[in-house]
């Protein structure tokens, strides 16, 4: 919007000559205003308040900036002048002697949004003398005041905590990228943006020059989910300039403010361990394959996916890049077992574009994984002897052997899977004969009688990639 015109010259101070003159005849002319209550003239500006809006963070005090509209009257009603006549507001500083007395003081205490009827007598209007052509001498002028905006060149971003999370994992600091919704105002109330209409957040970096200064201040130690109130003076906005045909000239502005998420190009993935099983023997490397689940989510808390919905485990390689980067390296070095968050930023996840229409560009991301099991491509059967008798095992079962033997089988994570219990008899095999699972014929040689063993079959040694959905009595193939 183009710069707020000069305030009309009917509520100027008059020039210097006009004033003495003025105050020559002030003593003849003061008779012939407007009537006091008493009977006698005026001897100060009428306020009738007759708006008063329920909030009033701050009021019009002397040496303040103020925009307002007004209608000038005489007293019979006949219209002088009118900001909203020529569609602009009066800009301009009260108390310094660059409006008429009366004016001057009648806006002092006024609120935003405030509408007075000011009734100014003729020697704190244009005196005696009046304005050629426009104000006759001695009149008593009337004037309906809006005031929509006050600011003062000491004035510094004013920042209300709405609502604020009761986790905060970081604040904004410079140079940090957000992702944030809000819907800017005048403080009058008049919306002239918001983000919401647009479909998407406003993206962008703190503190290096691509926001307004008030704005790069404001967003300062805010935290993801946290909504703010920022009201910001015209110099720490757009000035004297505006903004299009939106903001005009020297208007403060008004954000209300939710903070989506925050990050840093610098960070790296940030681990949290929210439950580590006792006796982790072994933690996952580059090259295993790993089964786990997971809820990702925001960091807003938007749920964007979740293996759970699935009823199935996501199943891959770590450090092979299979996935993520940063999900590559959050998984390595976990318990089977282990829930742990993972909190990855963009650059580490689906950068600038995002994936799909749940994940926005620039999303930092948050996965809650609970680790159900992994194995290396390389590893053999783990072998553990939990009891074995002494004196009667004088053989052990070797390949070609007719074995006789029960068993419980469960995954890593201790899901009961089938029991030759459940059957009332031992299974039967014969060892080499591909009968059983290689790994479990593995397993059961160099097996005494009455010995008890614990075995850890990998899936290429047990039913593979494909896994079985039945097994029948008889059969752990």
């Amino acid at each position: 919007m183009l710069r707020a015109g000069p305030p009309s010259h009917t509520l100027l101070r008059l020039p210097l000559l006009q004033l003495l003159l003025l105050l020559l005849v002030q003593a003849v002319g003061r008779g012939l205003g407007r009537a006091s209550p008493a009977g006698g003239p005026l001897e100060d500006v009428v306020i009738e308040r007759y708006h008063i809006p329920r909030v009033c963070p701050r009021e019009v005090q002397m040496g303040d900036f103020v925009r307002y509209h007004y209608n000038g009257t005489f007293e019979d009603g006949k219209k002088f002048d009118s900001s909203y006549d020529r569609h602009t507001l009066v800009a301009i500083v009260v108390g310094v002697g660059r409006l008429i007395t009366g004016m001057d003081r009648g806006l002092m205490g006024m609120c935003v949004n405030e509408r007075r009827r000011l009734i100014v007598p003729p020697h704190l209007g244009y005196g005696s003398i009046g304005v050629a052509g426009l104000i006759p001498p001695d009149a008593t002028l009337y004037f309906d005041v809006v005031l929509l905006d006050v600011w003062n060149k000491e004035d510094t971003v004013q920042v209300s905590t709405l609502l604020r999370p009761p986790h905060c994992p970081r604040m904004v600091q410079d140079s940090d990228f957000v992702r944030y919704h809000y819907n800017g105002t005048l403080l009058d109330g008049t919306a002239f943006d918001t983000s919401y209409s647009k479909g998407g957040t406003y993206d962008t970096y703190v503190g290096s020059g691509w926001l307004i200064k008030g704005m790069d201040q404001g967003l300062l130690g805010m935290c993801p989910g946290e909504r703010r109130k920022i009201v910001i003076p015209p110099f720490l906005a757009y000035g004297e300039k505006g903004y299009g045909t939106v903001i005009p000239s020297q208007a403060s502005l008004v954000f209300h403010v939710l903070l989506i998420d925050v990050h840093n190009p610098k960070d790296t993935v940030q681990l949290e361990t929210l439950e580590l099983p006792p006796g982790c023997v072994r933690r996952a490397v580059a090259g295993d394959f790993m089964r786990y689940h997971y809820n990702g989510s925001l960091m807003d808390g938007t749920l964007f996916d979740s293996s759970y919905s699935r009823n199935h485990t996501y199943n891959t390689y770590v450090g092979q890049g299979y996935i993520i980067p940063g999900m590559d390296q959050g998984l390595q070095g976990s318990c089977m077992g282990e829930r742990r968050r993972i909190i990855i930023p963009p650059h580490l996840a689906y950068g600038e574009n995002g994936t799909g229409d749940k994940i926005p560009g620039s999303a930092v991301l948050i996965f809650d994984v609970h680790v159900i099991d992994f194995h290396n491509p390389a590893d053999p059967v783990e072998i553990k002897t939990l009891s074995r008798p002494l004196e009667t095992c004088n053989e052990t079962a070797k390949l070609g052997d007719f074995v006789h033997y029960h068993y419980n089988c469960s995954l890593l994570d201790g899901t009961r899977l089938f029991s030759s219990h459940d059957y009332g008899a031992p299974q039967e095999a014969t060892l080499g004969a591909h009968k059983v699972i290689e790994g479990l014929d593995t397993g059961l040689q160099g097996m005494c009688v009455g010995e008890r063993r614990q075995l850890v079959v990998p899936p290429h040694l047990a039913h593979g990639e494909s896994g079985v959905l039945h097994l029948h009595q008889g059969s752990s193939q």
